[in-house]
């Protein structure tokens, strides 16, 4: 396999805490920055899904939380995994229990999104 796009977004949950929806916000910041033309003009792939894999690498605080299947979702062509390692960022924010807050942290997720010809 050879790599053909590699492209990074951020995500950030203000409120309630939930990584993987900071997640889901880094992957699709980052799809929504890379165009796949080049695959079926320039390579000459017809079938995206059977063509290229999709490889999501995402750092958050708490990576064993991440539900990979709703990862997934955000990705709209190939064959799709999802690998989470620690690192985003846990920051002080604002404590608002109407908002769905647990504390008063904001989660912030980086997600690469790397797409693999096969």
């Amino acid at each position: 396999m050879k790599r053909f796009i590699i492209e990074f977004g951020m995500g950030i949950d203000f409120h309630g805490q939930d990584v993987t929806k900071a997640a889901e916000k880094a992957v699709r910041d980052a799809v929504s920055r890379s165009c796949l033309c080049g695959l079926e003009e320039v390579l000459g792939i017809k079938n995206l899904n059977d063509g290229i894999e999709v490889r999501v690498t995402i750092a958050v605080t708490r990576p064993d939380e991440v539900d990979h299947e709703r990862i997934k979702k955000c990705l709209p062509v190939g064959r799709k995994t999802v690998n989470c390692v620690p690192g985003g960022l846990k920051i002080p924010g604002l404590f608002i229990p109407e908002f769905g807050d647990h504390d008063d942290s904001i989660e912030a997720a980086i997600a690469c999104v790397e797409v693999e010809i096969l």
